[in-house]
C-alpha cells in the first residue's frame, strides 16, 4: 500500500537536566563489572525509551543546562549558590548519557548564558507560533508557567500529563499565575528568596483573591497576622524573585523547531554503549553485541533490495518463496480506495535485510520498460491463492482487496503485523507500518511524501521513479517481515493472546474484506428528498436562533455563539476552554438548554447540519460507479477497547433515536427480489456485567427473560414489578447503563435531573440488591492498579495506562475506562466471533445470503426473499452459540426493505 499520512506530530522537548537529576536520585547504585556507575545513564534511557514509545513525532530533542554561569547569576549572585557541586558518580554519568541521546538519532541542545528551561521555553513558544503543539518532559515545577493550550508537560515517571486543569488542580492557580506563585513561595532548592513562612496554600489563596503578584503586594498592608508581616518585610526582594523564577522565552537561538527532525537511531553505536555499560536486556534487542547492524537497523547499507525487469529474475524469485517457510507481501498502488486501486507494483521477501520490488505500471518520461501486468499477477496467482503457503502482511485487508480486482483471491494470510501490535497492546501507539518500525526496530522508514512530494505536489505512485520506488517498496516488505519477527515471540508470552490473534483476529480479516467489497444499496432520490429538507430546516432554525438572539450571527462559529450566549445574554458560564473563554461545546450546550432556549437551537442546529453534510449530502457522491454501491471501510486496529470502527462512510455515528437519523437508515435498500435482515445482540454489556460480576440478581433477571430495566426498578426502588412507573424504568436504565460507563452519581443525577443526594441514594440502594456488581467494580479496579490492564472474556488485554496517574481527573477517567473495558471489549469479541461464524456458514448453506454491514452489536444481512426465514433461523442459532455465559445470549432479528424497517 503506497499511500501513507504524514506524521509529523508535536514537537516534544526532554528537560534532560531535570532527567538527570531524577534518574540518579530515583535509581539504584547500579555499575558495570569495571565499577563504572550506571544508574543515572539506565534511568535516563529507560525515560527516553519510554517517551519514544508513547510519542510518535518526527520532531524532538533534548536539553541540558550548559556548563557556566547564566544571565540570573548576573541578576542575584546568591543564585542556586546553596546547592552543592554535582556528585562525581553523577558527574561520570553525562558523557554515556550524551552518546545514547546521540545515538537515538535525537538532537542534543546546550546553550551558554542561559539554561534548559529557557531553551525549552523559546522552542516552546516558537512552535506555538507555528502551530505546532509541543509536549515537555520535565519534573521540574517551573516549567507549568509554559503550559497553554499549545503546551503540556508529561513527566514519565509518574506516568502524568499536566494540561491547564492540571496545573490548576496541583498549585490552585492557572498557568499564567506560576511565576507569581514560585515568587511568593521561593525556592530554596536554586536559593530564590520568597516570603519566609508562606507555603503553597497560602500563595494560591493570595493569588486567587488579589489575582497577580502586583495585586498582592499592592494589598500587603491588608494581609493581616504573621504572614502579612512577612509579605511586607519581602516587597523590596519579590520583583527579583519574580525575575529569577520568569523562563525566558526569547533565547537567541541558531535553530527553529523545524530543525530539531529526529534521525535514525545509530544501531551500531548503541550496542557500543550497551555492551559497555552491560545493559544486557536493551542490548539483547538489538541482536547481541556482535550482531550485523541490520539486525536493528533494517533499511542501512546493509539491505540488498533488488528491482525486478526481467521475468528470468522474477522466476528465480518466485521459486525461492515457493520453498520459503513464510514470506512478506506487499502492493503498490494508484489509490487508498481498495475499490478503486490499481496495482503498480508488488515487493516481497522472505528473509531481514533483503526485499524484491517488481514494478508492473509506472508511467512517466523515459520509464524503463517493465514487466506486464498481466503476465506477472498470472505467475503469482497460484502463490497467492496457495492456503499451505503462509503469508506476512501490513493491514493485509487491503491488499486482499485490491488484489481482488486482478481475480486473484489472496489466502494463506498467517500473520497481520497491524494486528500483532493491535492485540499485543491496542493502546500502545498506532499501528501503521511507520510508527511500528520506529517503537520496535528503532527505524525511521522512508516516508510516502518522501518519495511522491505532499500537497497540491504530491504525485501518484505511478510516476515515482523506479529506482526510488524500488528503495521504498521493498524496504515495505523488509519492514514487514522484521516486525513479525520482533512481535510474534513477545506475543508467544502470552498464549491468550496468540488465541485472540489466530481465532478472532486474523480470520476477521477475509470476511471484512468480503463484507467492504458487497458494499450496499443506497436510495439516492431518498438522500437527495432528505437533503432538501434538511436545508430548509436548517434556515427554518437559523431565523429562529437569530429571532431569540436578537441579531444574525454565524451558527457553526464557536466564537460567534460565545458572544452571543455569554457577552450579550449573559448566561452562566458552566466551563472554560484551555484558553480561558467560555466553552461552546456540546455537553455544556445541553446542560444550558436545560433552562435556556437558544442553547437547544444551536444543538438542533450543528445536528442536522452534520447529518447532512456527512450523509444526506455525502453518500450519494460515495456510489462505486462499478457496482453501484458504498462501500465503507472497516478498521480492527484502532478502538482500544476491540471495536471496530467503519469510515467512508462511518456507519457507527447514524443515529438511530431520532427522525431524521431513521430517514438515513431507510435510504439503505435491499436490491430487487431481497430483503434487509437485522441480527441484534439485546443488552449484551449488561448480560456480560452479569456473567462476570456473577451478581445472582442480574442472572435471575435475565435467566427468567426479565425485563432487565423493569427488574431493576423494582429492587431499587422496592416495589412490586407490575408498579414500576416509566420514570422508574427510566432511572433504572440510567443506572444499568451508566455504571457500565462508570457513571457517578453526580452523572446521574444531571442525566435525571434531580438531587445529587437523590441520585447516591439511588446507586446505593443498587449496589445493596445487586452487591456482586459492586464486587465486579472493586475487583476491576484493584486488577487494572496491579498489573496495568484488564482482560475481556476472550483474553484480550486492554491496557490502563492511567490508573495510578497523579492527576485525580485522569485517574477517574482510567478506572472508569477499566471497569467498562472488560464489557465493551468481550461485546466486540463476541460480535466478531459471529461475523467469523456466520461468514463460514454462509457458503455451506447454499443459500442467497451476503452479510453487508457490522455496527455496534448488530450484523445486516442482505438475503434474497425465498430465504429470509431459513436464514433468520440459522443467522440467530450462530449468534447465540458462539459463547456460553450465565445468562441467556438473545439475538433480536427484523427483516424489511431498508435497513430502518429491519431494525
Amino acid at each position: 500500500m503506497s499511500a501513507d499520512g504524514k506524521k509529523g506530530g508535536p514537537l516534544v522537548l526532554v528537560d534532560g537536566s531535570s532527567y538527570l537529576y531524577r534518574a540518579f536520585h530515583a535509581m539504584p547504585a547500579l555499575a558495570n563489572s569495571r565499577g563504572e556507575p550506571t544508574g543515572a545513564v539506565y534511568g535516563v534511557t529507560n525515560m527516553l525509551r519510554r517517551l519514544l514509545a508513547d510519542y510518535d513525532t518526527e520532531y524532538m530533542a533534548v536539553v541540558f543546562d550548559a556548563r557556566g554561569k547564566t544571565f540570573r547569576d548576573d541578576i542575584y549572585p546568591e543564585y542556586k549558590a546553596h546547592r552543592p557541586p554535582m556528585p562525581d558518580d553523577l558527574s561520570i554519568q553525562i558523557e554515556p548519557i550524551h552518546a545514547i541521546v546521540r545515538a537515538l538519532g535525537l538532537p542534543l541542545i546546550q546553550v551558554e548564558g542561559v539554561e534548559a528551561d529557557d531553551v525549552i521555553g523559546t522552542l516552546a513558544r516558537a512552535a506555538a507560533a507555528e502551530g505546532r503543539e509541543a509536549v515537555i518532559s520535565t519534573g521540574d515545577k517551573d516549567m507549568a508557567q509554559l503550559v497553554d493550550r499549545h503546551v503540556q508537560l508529561v513527566d514519565t515517571m509518574k506516568d502524568a500529563v499536566s494540561d491547564r486543569d492540571a496545573v490548576i488542580e496541583k498549585f490552585g492557580v492557572p498557568p499564567e499565575r506560576i511565576i507569581d506563585y514560585l515568587a511568593l513561595v521561593g525556592d530554596t532548592s536554586d536559593n530564590i528568596p520568597g516570603v519566609p513562612g508562606v507555603g503553597p496554600k497560602t500563595a494560591a489563596k493570595w493569588l486567587q483573591e488579589y489575582g497577580s503578584l502586583d495585586a498582592v503586594m499592592a494589598h500587603a498592608n491588608d494581609v493581616p497576622g504573621k504572614a502579612g508581616e512577612s509579605l511586607r518585610a519581602s516587597l523590596g526582594h519579590l520583583p527579583m524573585a519574580r525575575q529569577l523564577a520568569t523562563i525566558k522565552c526569547d533565547v537567541d537561538l541558531k535553530l527553529a523547531p523545524g530543525d530539531l527532525r529526529r534521525a535514525a537511531p545509530d544501531a551500531a553505536r548503541l550496542r557500543e554503549l550497551f555492551s559497555r555499560l552491560e545493559f544486557k536486556s536493551w542490548l539483547a534487542e538489538l541482536g547481541g553485541a556482535n550482531a550485523p547492524a541490520a539486525a536493528a537497523t533494517p533499511a542501512t547499507t546493509n539491505a540488498k533490495y533488488q528491482m525486478i525487469t526481467d521475468m528470468p529474475a522474477l522466476d528465480a524469485w518466485l521459486a525461492r518463496l515457493a520453498q520459503s517457510k513464510l514470506f512478506a507481501f506487499d502492493t503498490e498502488t494508484t489509490s487508498l480506495d481498495a475499490m478503486q486501486a490499481e496495482i503498480v507494483g508488488v515487493s516481497f521477501t522472505d528473509r531481514a535485510g533483503e526485499g524484491a520490488y517488481v514494478p508492473l505500471a509506472h508511467e512517466y518520461p523515459g520509464a524503463p520498460e517493465q514487466l506486464g501486468r498481466d503476465a506477472v499477477l498470472e505467475k503469482l496467482k497460484p502463490l497467492l491463492e496457495d492456503e499451505s503457503r503462509p503469508k506476512i502482511g501490513q493491514n493485509f485487508k487491503y491488499d486482499m482487496s485490491v488484489l481482488a480486482n486482478y481475480d486473484i483471491r489472496l489466502a494463506g494470510m498467517r500473520y497481520d503485523t497491524m494486528l500483532e501490535s493491535y492485540v499485543l497492546d491496542s493502546t500502545a501507539s498506532r499501528h501503521d507500518m511507520d510508527s511500528l518500525a520506529l517503537k520496535y526496530l528503532g527505524y525511521k522508514t522512508v516516508k510516502y511524501e518522501e518519495v511522491a512530494g505532499k500537497g497540491k505536489h504530491q504525485i501518484n505512485f505511478r510516476e515515482v521513479p523506479l529506482d526510488t520506488a524500488t528503495a521504498y517498496a521493498a524496504e515495505d516488505a523488509d519492514i514487514t517481515f522484521r516486525l513479525h519477527q520482533h512481535l510474534w515471540p513477545r506475543l508467544k508470552e502470552t498464549p491468550t493472546l496468540v488465541k485472540l490473534f489466530d481465532e478472532i483476529e486474523m480470520p476477521l480479516v477475509p470476511v471484512l474484506a468480503r463484507m467492504e467489497r458487497h458494499g450496499v444499496l443506497i436510495d439516492v432520490a431518498m438522500l437527495r428528498a432528505q437533503s432538501h429538507e434538511l436545508g430548509k430546516r436548517l434556515l427554518e432554525l437559523e431565523t429562529e436562533a437569530y429571532k431569540l438572539a436578537g441579531q444574525p450571527f454565524n451558527m457553526g462559529s464557536p466564537k460567534q455563539i460565545q458572544e452571543v450566549l455569554y457577552d450579550k445574554h449573559k448566561l452562566p458560564v458552566l466551563k472554560k476552554t484551555p484558553t480561558g473563554q467560555p466553552s461552546t461545546a456540546e455537553e455544556v450546550l445541553q446542560e444550558l438548554a436545560l433552562d435556556y432556549p437558544l442553547p437547544q437551537l444551536i444543538l438542533d442546529y450543528r445536528s442536522l447540519a452534520k447529518l447532512k453534510s456527512t450523509y444526506t449530502d455525502k453518500l450519494p457522491e460515495m456510489i462505486d460507479p462499478k457496482t453501484g454501491r458504498v462501500h465503507t471501510s472497516y478498521h480492527q486496529a484502532v478502538a482500544a477497547t476491540g471495536r471496530l470502527s467503519s469510515t467512508d462512510p462511518n456507519l457507527q455515528n447514524i443515529p438511530v433515536r431520532t427522525a431524521e437519523g431513521r430517514r438515513i437508515r431507510q435510504a439503505f435498500i435491499a436490491a430487487p427480489g431481497y430483503r434487509i435482515m437485522s441480527a441484534d445482540y439485546s443488552q449484551i454489556e449488561l448480560r456480560i456485567m452479569a456473567h462476570l460480576s456473577g451478581d445472582k440478581g442480574l442472572i435471575h433477571a435475565f435467566a427468567n427473560n426479565m425485563d432487565v430495566h423493569r427488574a431493576t426498578a423494582a429492587e431499587v426502588f422496592g416495589v412490586a414489578p407490575d408498579l414500576v412507573s416509566d420514570d422508574m424504568r427510566r432511572a433504572a436504565k440510567a443506572i444499568n447503563f451508566g455504571l457500565i460507563y462508570g457513571m457517578s452519581a453526580f452523572g446521574l443525577a444531571k442525566q435525571l435531573r434531580i438531587e445529587r443526594v437523590a441520585a447516591q441514594e439511588y446507586v446505593e440502594r443498587y449496589f445493596a440488591r445487586y452487591p456482586g456488581v459492586r464486587e465486579f467494580m472493586e475487583r476491576t479496579r484493584e486488577t487494572a492498579r496491579r498489573q496495568g490492564y484488564v482482560e475481556t472474556l476472550f483474553g484480550r488485554r486492554l491496557h490502563t495506562a492511567e490508573i495510578n496517574a497523579a492527576n485525580m481527573n485522569r485517574r477517574q477517567a482510567a478506572e472508569r475506562a477499566a471497569i467498562n473495558a472488560p464489557m465493551q471489549g468481550t461485546a466486540a469479541d463476541l460480535i466478531k466471533r459471529a461475523m467469523i461464524v456466520v461468514d463460514a456458514w454462509i457458503p455451506r448453506s447454499g443459500l442467497d445470503i451476503r452479510m453487508i454491514m457490522q455496527v455496534h452489536d448488530e450484523l445486516v444481512f442482505e438475503v434474497a426473499e425465498t430465504a429470509v426465514d431459513t436464514a433468520r433461523k440459522h443467522v440467530r442459532a450462530a449468534m447465540s452459540g458462539v459463547a456460553t455465559l450465565s445468562v441467556p445470549l438473545v439475538v433480536d432479528i427484523g427483516v424489511g426493505g431498508n435497513w430502518d424497517e429491519a431494525h
